[in-house]
């Protein structure tokens, strides 16, 4: 595996913005109402993004072999760097998706209603950018230095 590009994350970021601003404006001139955005949505990427930086505290304590843990099995350090890549993506991919939504309302700020969709939506922003984070620095702990530097001493 390679480490991830932050080409990559914008690419994703505008496709999936691209998906939400089509898709509330689909909503919007179709079904003649406003894409619905719950509160569970930030609520949730805050708590994945908690998760993904106590395992990664937790992955960076095992690998350096830090007094009081065990060491990480190979596989767990593979499976973890996979993690890794898979929450960076999902966090650009959601928070390109809500901000191409928050985008979509922006001009009916006025009306009560999509203002709290619009600000729960940034809001969601937000916490995909953490999730995109700490999936960023979960894969920098789970690097492999490259093979022509010497290993550090113990």
């Amino acid at each position: 595996m390679s480490a991830t590009r932050p080409r990559l994350l914008l690419v994703v970021a505008l496709v999936a913005g691209v998906l939400g601003w089509a898709l509330t404006s689909l909503v919007d001139r179709f079904a003649d109402r406003t894409l619905p955005v719950p509160v569970t949505v930030p609520l949730l990427l805050v708590l994945l993004a908690i998760a993904l930086v106590v395992w990664t505290r937790g992955t960076r304590a095992r690998l350096e072999r830090r007094p009081g843990t065990r060491p990480m099995p190979p596989l767990v350090a593979a499976r973890s760097a996979a993690l890794a890549l898979a929450a960076s993506r999902t966090g650009a991919a959601v928070g390109g998706f809500y901000l191409g939504v928050a985008l979509t309302l922006s001009s009916s700020w006025g009306i009560d209603y999509v203002r709290t969709v619009i600000v729960i939506s940034l809001v969601s922003v937000v916490a995909a950018l953490g999730v995109m984070l700490a999936g960023l620095w979960l894969e920098r702990v789970c690097r492999i230095p490259p093979a022509d530097e010497p290993p550090e001493a113990d």
